[in-house]
């Protein structure tokens, strides 16, 4: 008895030692290689088109090889809106020395080519990064960034909503005023109103908790449209549930804003955009090109998406003339 217990012991202990060597396999199968780069992902606040990008943006870099955890770390950090803290988290990416920072949208961007001049910058989602001072030109960024743009073809917005409303004299758009890429979208929607006889009435948000009361101002409008705005974005139910309670339509730049409740948009694919802006960043990490030659990229087509159950909410029945052509009916 007492030999076969000794045995019994033994086989245990070994077997111990083979689990402990086994899970100290596993563990440094999953360790960070010395050689794995680290990517400082900032994005400006939290809605589904931004997030888009950043899932997209990190499936390019895993996609081309790279393994989350192992040789590719990603340091995601989320502004929450403030651009105080967009740049904090700029120069704390300076200070861990990241290999490169993504920055969404265009506060993030401004924050991150503040904080360096040498860590390359790829940014997302800015609308104008030249009128944002994030880059010299289009064709040549300079310095250390680069990136892609989503840039909304303001004309085919203006021609989609007089197709849908026929009548429209006047259009009312809600923004925020402290975003400097959606001054430069209201200032091209006007110009496109303007060739086709619309005026259009601004109403400007400074932060989120203001997007109700900007919007309650526009109650004489015939249409709303809301530009790729992050602090409007985020909060525009506020602006739907307006537009559903004075039988307004809300039109957007935004293609996830119609699956919440607009009406409709020649919108951006932010997947796609995320993707492009992932091979951007994979021609500097892999091929050593330099940012500040690579030419800002535009996202080369749009998609027609309507709502016809939110726009029956807001008083309108949309012509089967859009609707048959639409790329995506909600």
């Amino acid at each position: 008895m007492k030999s076969k217990s000794l045995l019994s012991a033994a086989a245990l202990g070994l077997a111990a030692a083979l689990t402990l060597t086994s899970c100290a396999s596993s563990n440094d199968d999953k360790a960070v290689d010395a050689e794995a780069i680290t990517i400082g992902i900032t994005q400006i606040a939290e809605h589904p088109s931004l997030d888009a990008i950043r899932e997209s943006f990190k499936k390019a870099i895993t996609d081309a090889g790279y393994v989350e955890g192992k040789t590719v770390i990603f340091d995601e950090q989320n502004a929450q809106g403030d651009q105080n803290v967009a740049a904090t988290i700029a120069g704390g990416f300076v200070e861990k020395k990241v290999d490169m920072i993504v920055a969404i949208a265009t506060p993030t961007a401004q924050a991150a080519v503040q904080a360096t001049t040498d860590i390359p910058v790829v940014f997302s989602a800015v609308t104008d990064p030249i009128g944002a001072g994030i880059v010299e030109s289009m064709e040549k960024p300079g310095g250390n960034v680069t990136g892609t743009s989503d840039q909304s073809p303001m004309d085919k917005q203006v021609d989609l909503i007089l197709e849908a409303v026929p009548d429209t004299k006047t259009i009312g758009a809600v923004f925020s005023s402290g975003e400097i890429n959606s001054a430069t979208q209201i200032d091209q929607l006007e110009e496109a109103a303007k060739a086709k006889g619309i005026t259009v009435k601004r109403a400007p948000a400074s932060n989120g908790n203001e997007i109700a009361t900007a919007a309650s101002t526009l109650d004489d409008v015939d249409a709303i449209f809301v530009p790729n705005d992050n602090t409007v974005v985020s909060g525009i139910e506020a602006v739907l549930a307006f537009g559903e309670s004075n039988k307004i339509p809300v039109f957007t730049s935004d293609a996830d804003s119609v699956e919440r409740g607009a009406v409709a948009t020649y919108g951006v694919d932010y997947a796609k955009l995320g993707e492009q802006t992932g091979a951007m960043a994979l021609s500097i990490l892999d091929d050593g090109n330099n940012p500040g030659e690579m030419p800002v990229e535009t996202i080369t087509t749009v998609e027609l998406i309507v709502n016809p159950e939110a726009a029956e909410r807001m008083g309108l029945t949309l012509p089967e003339s859009i609707v048959s052509r639409a790329d995506q009916v909600l």
